[in-house]
């Protein structure tokens, strides 16, 4: 037997002496051939490959968002990669090598990191050797110089990394959609009829200037009623028809499909894509691929669609830019409607921010003479806004059937008419059962006895505290001896309960945060829901409304609880028909109520943004929150260089969300209006020598520019 015979294929034939050889040793042969001409170390190093022999360097930005780490890196191009390694393009390298790591003049080792490839190079500015690209993971090129450009704005002013921005504006690649080919992009429509902006005196005029290729800028107050989502539509539609893009972003996946289904129904489908979480990655990546590569050229989406690779813009919009999911919950937390006016200003597009509500934010857009106001005169929002009726305290006090039912007579006459003709809707600002509980006769909350937390009886079980969770069986009222509780704040479900006992022969539904409904039918029925969570009702839309609890709403401890109750109001006031009536349960004497009441949200936010000038405060000033460990804090800003007209307002302890206070506390530093780009450039530079020197993680600096939440 030969030395091969262990491991030969029993199906072979015997080899004839002084036959040719084996085939298993013909094999063998060739491998070893193939070996001696392949690189010795692993392919993914290149080692002893030979660079490409024109631009072989490659500037990269490696996925980092370690702000120390934020700035490009030169790699050496093998020849093999040299076609598909273009600018662009998604990458792997190996990133963290030592300096001694060094074999045949090329640095190796390190870990492997995805990155993108941003320009192609004769030479480096690096003494050192250089590691190899590892892999080209995609021919496409996703990143242009548009979307970095784009992505470097939004990192210095947000104090970010460029790899934490490009995180948010790029979707994860996927393979199977990427294969796919994109499909022809269609003629510019013909402009559309001006529709539901002849309410509007300027409305028609603007949509003329959005069709002959201008870049109008407006601040839109739209009238109430379902109306908004047909006139967004012709604005891009109109865009559309001067052979230019249109972006427009939604606060969420609802009210982005109502928008998806009113340009469907205008220019019919094929011409715009819908960029929501709600698509799934396969069907999402394949949509964005087909605007990046010009198959499409309008966007509807959320929040992230705020960076979608529109070509030839010509009109980025964001609607309800009040809503808090405007502002991404990743760092750098950008929000929508700042980074599409930086859209607007270097792409050279027109500009439309809408909402039933005026931001005050929007209200200075128009100050400032950066955008026009776009609003319906006074007689044509009387004929469409409800009637609004106000229930103060006092009306409370003295009924006592009212504080049995926690609902005043008015808002049961209101109920009653309403359920005659249609359903109703009942705004409640908290979900669940009974969040907080005060005591019944003098209305002091009550507290633990413990840790003074909020006594809570969620789903109608014993009393216990919602900070430490003890139980507190015996309570009574340190104010008054009183032994009786009230609901300071009744939740959606309780409420449901006392009006489905009230109206016995009435269907009774809820949305919320765990259930949300799209629409109901136009039949009688009383919806209950939380605050953002209203369904559209079919037909001409609620018989009624009623707001309750707005105090709740209003005595937030933070600067934008005004505007935010007011906002929330008037969406969901603006659901109920012309001829409706909405009933608020509040103080009408507070400047928001009265301005639901006038229906008059921009003199609001005029009054608002007044007021903030007055005392330094946002949108007037810049801020930013550094939140972190005291000692670290102080030393944060200490050594941070902070601008001489930087002022630094705290530190302060934070609370959670549920009232608790954590360990860490929080300073807002504010500078007028022309330094905010210093402030960000500092604290970013302040946070990368922290990252750099590797500081402990109970020490950690969280910095948040713009924050929503000032309290």
């Amino acid at each position: 037997m030969g030395e091969n015979s262990g491991v030969s294929s029993q199906n072979e034939p015997e080899p004839e002496t002084g036959g040719a050889p084996e085939q298993l040793a013909l094999m063998r042969e060739m491998v070893a051939e193939a070996k001696a001409k392949a690189p010795k170390a692993k392919p993914r190093t290149w080692r002893g490959a030979s660079l490409a022999r024109e631009l072989p360097v490659a500037r990269i930005l490696v996925n980092k968002g370690v702000l120390h780490l934020d700035q490009l890196w030169d790699y050496a191009v093998p020849e093999d990669l040299s076609e598909a390694a273009q600018p662009g393009v998604r990458v792997r390298v190996r990133f963290g090598a030592g300096s001694h790591q060094v074999h045949g003049g090329r640095r190796e080792g390190g870990g492997l990191i995805d990155g993108f490839i941003v320009e192609r190079r004769a030479d480096t500015d690096y003494n050192g050797p250089l590691a190899a690209l590892a892999q080209v993971v995609s021919p496409e090129a996703v990143l242009g110089p548009r979307m970095l450009a784009l992505a470097r704005a939004v990192a210095d002013r947000y104090a970010g990394s460029l790899a934490d921005v490009l995180q948010l504006a790029l979707p994860p690649r996927n393979a199977r959609a990427e294969a796919k080919p994109s499909p022809e992009p269609l003629p510019a429509p013909a402009a559309p009829e001006p529709g539901g902006w002849e309410r509007y005196p300027a409305g028609p005029a603007f949509l003329r200037a959005l069709a002959g290729g201008g870049d109008p800028r407006a601040v839109w107050t739209a009238l109430p009623g379902p109306g908004w989502a047909d006139e967004l539509a012709r604005a891009m539609a109109a865009t559309l028809a001067s052979g230019r893009g249109a972006l427009a972003v939604l606060p969420d996946g609802r009210t982005a499909s109502r928008v998806d289904a009113a340009l469907t129904a205008l220019l019919g489908a094929g011409r715009h894509a819908l960029l929501t979480a709600e698509s799934g990655p396969e069907k999402r990546y394949r949509q964005w691929l087909a605007v990046h590569r010009g198959s499409v050229r309008a966007v509807i989406g959320t929040r992230a669609a705020m960076f979608a690779p529109v070509r030839n813009l010509g009109l980025v919009a964001v609607w309800d830019d009040g809503d808090s999911s405007h502002s991404d919950d990743h760092a750098p937390f950008p929000h929508v409607r700042e980074v599409l006016e930086l859209r607007a200003v270097t792409d050279g597009c027109a500009f439309l921010v809408g909402s039933t509500s005026c931001t005050v934010e929007a209200a200075q857009l128009v100050e400032s003479g950066w955008a026009r106001p776009l609003a319906a005169d006074r007689e044509r929002v009387r004929e469409c806004a409800p009637r609004i009726r106000t229930v103060g305290d006092e009306l409370l006090a003295r009924d006592e059937a009212a504080r049995a039912a926690r609902l005043p007579s008015l808002a049961w006459e209101t109920v009653r008419e309403g359920l005659k003709t249609g359903p109703v809707l009942v705004q409640v600002p908290r979900r669940g059962y009974v969040p907080r509980l005060a005591c019944e006769r003098c209305r002091t909350p009550a507290r633990c006895r413990h840790c003074a937390g909020p006594l809570e009886a969620p789903d109608e079980r014993e009393l216990h505290c919602g900070w430490c969770g003890r139980g507190e069986p015996s309570w009574h009222c340190e104010e008054c001896g009183s032994v009786r509780l009230r609901a300071q704040v009744v939740g959606a479900r309780r409420t449901a309960e006392e009006l489905g006992r009230a109206f016995p022969a009435v269907p009774v539904r809820t949305s919320g945060r765990d259930h949300v409904l799209d629409s109901v039918p136009d039949r009688p029925a009383l919806i209950v829901c939380t605050p953002g969570a209203e369904p559209v009702a079919e037909g001409a839309g609620y018989a009624a409304g009623l707001l309750l609890d707005g105090w709740a709403m209003l005595s937030r401890p933070d600067l934008r609880a005004g505007e935010e109750a007011l906002r929330r109001w008037i969406a969901a006031a603006s659901l109920v028909r012309g001829d409706g009536q909405v009933v608020v349960v509040a103080e009408p004497t507070l400047r928001p109520v009265q301005a639901l009441v006038r229906w008059d949200p921009v003199g609001h936010a005029v009054r608002e943004l007044a007021e903030r000038a007055e005392l330094g405060f946002p949108p007037v000033s810049r801020m930013a929150a550094v939140a972190g460990r005291r000692e670290a804090l102080e030393a944060f800003l200490a050594g941070a260089g902070l601008p001489e007209d930087a002022e630094v307002l705290g530190p302060v302890p934070v609370y959670g969300r549920r009232g608790e206070p954590s360990p860490g506390e929080r300073a807002l530093v504010r500078v007028p209006p022309g330094s905010g780009a210093a402030l960000a450039a500092a604290l970013k530079a302040a946070q990368a020598a922290r990252t750099a020197r590797g500081v402990a993680a109970a020490d950690a600096i969280r910095v948040r520019i713009d924050p929503l939440d000032i309290g």
